[in-house]
């Protein structure tokens, strides 16, 4: 079974930072793909990393984003900066990846956590 437990989030002011966490079990670290995604039309992305450390970010947030994964690690960190009212939303954190070898690849979810930004 794959398990999510995230933390941070909350409420921030414009211009400031937050920090989100999400630690994974049961998807292996090799060939995976680990991020976050915001509630919004589409599902949208907001950035991941994979298991060779290549990034993706949603353009709203480059530069203002750090997606972050230890090697080897089942924890991604997504440090958040210079907040602005648009990046307000629940953040899903999201695995791509195998349960085990010889299983099929699959995408899982968390449960989700709550970024505000407002003065």
């Amino acid at each position: 079974q794959v398990q999510f437990v995230e933390s941070g989030g909350g409420l921030a002011q414009p211009g400031g930072s937050l920090r989100i966490s999400c630690e994974v079990s049961g998807v292996m670290f090799s060939g995976s793909t680990m991020g976050w995604y915001r509630e919004g039309p589409g599902n949208r992305l907001v950035a991941t990393i994979n298991s060779n450390g290549n990034t993706k970010y949603a353009d709203s947030v480059k530069d203002r984003f750090t997606i972050s994964r230890e090697h080897g690690s089942s924890k991604v960190d997504l440090q958040m900066n210079n907040l602005k009212p648009e990046d307000t939303g629940v953040y899903y954190c999201y695995a791509f990846g195998r349960r085990r070898l010889g299983t099929p690849t699959a995408e899982h979810w968390g449960q989700g956590t709550r970024v505000t930004v407002s003065p």
